[in-house]
């Protein structure tokens, strides 16, 4: 486990009378015990803190039944997790990590390929009888050519690919827990974690309440893992995620008269890349940090973030700076589960100067 979980809850914050654009003032100390290494027996029965302006309340997840209303839209993310890690031999007989990035075409993906020196074009792996083409390098990625369906492939030899900070093996509970009740359209590398937490009865009582329901697709890289390297939050670049909003789930986000909730950060990503360049599908690299100007998300359910992660610096874009503080500091306190098996916050919009 690294340094940044090894000890108490420190949070560096800067004031809130300037907007916070440096990597450090999201930095925090967590015990290693609260982040979750595997998920609770019962998806909704997860604990949700909520958050609203000044205010933070403690229940359990399925109090969101009485917290949405028939005014409400709830978002969710319906990409669905791929089997994208393998463990390959090179050409040369040393072991190569694959986890794929996105699927680029029928036989060709985007991968990051772990191994002791790095290939060029012309070499190729083994996976038993499989071999799998190194066509080019793309940037910290390879293309690779699988000589045949991806998909089929990974459904074959692939596992699931659980974060980097879950310290175990994926077991055969993962294939059902790191995916959301609602997944359709195959895509993801990592789970959109914050729907982990609905399952079918929830889902159910809350459209009985008139709460819509409605889906759209972006497609978690692996990338969402990839640590900001620059202190100047203006120098990274996100990686690339494809997203689509449905004709049907644009018209209900569009007639909404109450609140549109996103069901996760890559809801939030979607609905803003969508209002920001009038395309309901297409490429982003949408970036949010505090000072942001939202418009298309009124609430959020989301889960517990790493430190100086871009996920925490959008809660904290999202629901201000100093009231994400105070709920991290009472999440710590009163020992939630962290990351993406852990526990849960629902937050509205704050409201700017």
């Amino acid at each position: 486990m690294s340094s940044a979980t090894t000890a108490w809850f420190r949070w560096r914050w800067v004031g809130v009378a300037r907007v916070t654009n440096r990597r450090s003032d999201f930095r925090f100390d967590l015990p290693p015990s609260l982040i979750a290494q595997h998920p609770i027996a019962r998806r909704s029965a997860s604990r949700l803190l909520v958050l609203r302006g000044d205010s933070i309340d403690h229940c359990r997840f399925e109090a969101l039944v009485d917290m949405l209303t028939a005014d409400d839209v709830l978002v969710v993310n319906d990409s669905r997790v791929i089997k994208a890690r393998l463990v390959a031999r090179k050409d040369s007989g040393g072991q190569a990590e694959i986890l794929v990035e996105r699927v680029d075409s029928d036989s060709r993906a985007i991968c990051q390929v772990r191994v002791s020196k790095a290939l060029k074009p012309g070499r190729f792996l083994e996976l038993g009888e499989h071999r799998i083409d190194v066509v080019e390098r793309v940037g910290e990625f390879y293309l690779l050519d699988f000589n045949g369906p991806v998909d089929e492939f990974l459904d074959a030899h692939g596992r699931v690919p659980l974060p980097p900070y879950i310290d175990r093996d994926a077991q055969t509970e993962d294939e059902e827990r790191y995916q959301t009740v609602y997944a359709r359209e195959p895509g993801a590398v990592a789970a959109p974690t914050a729907g982990l937490h609905f399952d079918e009865d929830l889902l159910a009582r809350l459209r009985a309440n008139g709460v819509g329901v409605v889906p759209l697709t972006l497609h978690v890289g692996a990338g969402t893992f990839q640590p900001v390297r620059q202190e100047d939050l203006s120098q990274h670049r996100m990686h690339e995620e494809r997203y689509a909003v449905p004709p049907t789930s644009r018209q209900a986000i569009d007639a909404c008269r109450g609140r549109v909730v996103a069901v996760g950060t890559t809801v939030v990503r979607a609905l803003e890349s969508a209002a920001a360049t009038g395309c309901d599908r297409g490429e982003t690299r949408l970036f949010i940090t505090p000072g942001y100007g939202f418009r298309a998300v009124d609430a959020l359910v989301t889960n517990f973030h790493l430190p100086e992660s871009t996920l925490l610096m959008l809660v904290s874009a999202f629901a201000g700076v100093e009231p994400v503080r105070r709920a991290y500091r009472e999440a710590v306190r009163h020992r939630y589960r962290f990351f993406s098996y852990g526990d849960a916050m629902f937050c509205e919009r704050a409201i700017r100067a």
